[in-house]
């Protein structure tokens, strides 16, 4: 019994833990260029997204993932951005895909970038939140985190949580937790809707446009297929991400993120009943943080 038990115990150090927990390195250990390869530059630690009238370009993970934190330093188009989109994000695939969403919505000089936040379940978006930042992000790196596991989702920006979205799946508010997701990042021309609503058009005299992109960390579990599903969500001390300091904002973080929300936030789907016809998102009724 004894050497069965070892050699279960090997098993689970050998099989098990190398597929729970992944970091990765750096941008070109971890992603490939999947558009505008002409344009992108991926080296080491860092990556360049251009865009220009010719094309944009993007770039994504080799892996997917279940649960876990993917941060990245970003420093966006500097001076008129105007129409541009630069993205930063997690996606599964198909009709049915979940998305996690980090999106910065250009503006021309003086004006400040839109941070665009969106949550896509089973294929259903419409979870927007939108916010300005208190910097400015073309000036230097900052981070940008999504910390995501069974629990709840949280966006960061330089450590600060900007927003929660909780799992209320067993009241029946879809939750993704059962699909692996890559992480994307990709800078495009949006000109009929990026900048007020479409007002404001790119103006490509100032391009070509950079987007800069360094320190990509994925702390995460990778995806195998549906096996993950429990895999990835255990209790386990190598789930990390499981653990009760993952579960709940601290009340430091509450005090941040109340601080963004009311001084920086500029829409929030919860507020909006005229678009869902007064007939607002069940999420919107739960307790969030």
């Amino acid at each position: 019994m004894a050497n069965f038990e070892k050699l279960i115990t090997l098993f689970f150090f050998a099989i098990v833990l190398p597929s729970i927990v992944l970091v990765d390195a750096s941008f070109s250990k971890s992603m490939h260029i999947t558009w505008g390869a002409q344009h992108a530059l991926l080296q080491g630690d860092d990556l360049q997204l251009v865009l220009d009238k010719s094309s944009g370009s993007a770039a994504q993970t080799k892996k997917p993932f279940l649960f876990g934190t993917f941060e990245s330093h970003i420093k966006f188009v500097p001076g008129d951005s105007a129409g541009t989109v630069t993205a930063y994000y997690l996606s599964s695939t198909g009709s049915q895909h979940d998305e996690i969403d980090f999106e910065f919505l250009g503006n021309i000089s003086g004006q400040p970038y839109i941070i665009h936040t969106n949550l896509f379940t089973q294929g259903n978006g419409n979870r927007e939140e939108q916010f300005y930042l208190w910097f400015d992000p073309s000036a230097d790196f900052h981070n940008y985190t999504i910390h995501w596991n069974p629990t709840e989702i949280v966006w960061y920006i330089d450590s600060i949580p900007i927003r929660v979205f909780r799992n209320y799946e067993n009241e029946g508010i879809a939750y993704p937790n059962k699909q692996g997701m890559r992480v994307y990042t990709s800078l495009w021309n949006a000109g009929d809707w990026a900048t007020r609503g479409g007002l404001i058009k790119t103006n490509w005299t100032n391009a070509p446009f950079i987007a800069k992109f360094n320190h990509f960390r994925a702390r995460a579990c990778k995806w195998h297929g549906e096996v993950s599903i429990n895999q990835c969500a255990s209790n386990i001390a190598s789930n990390w991400w499981t653990s009760p300091i993952y579960k709940q904002l601290s009340y430091a973080q509450l005090g941040q993120m109340n601080w963004v929300r009311d001084n920086y936030m500029i829409y929030n789907y919860c507020s909006d009943t005229k678009r869902f016809n007064g007939q607002l998102p069940p999420e919107c009724f739960k307790a969030q943080y």
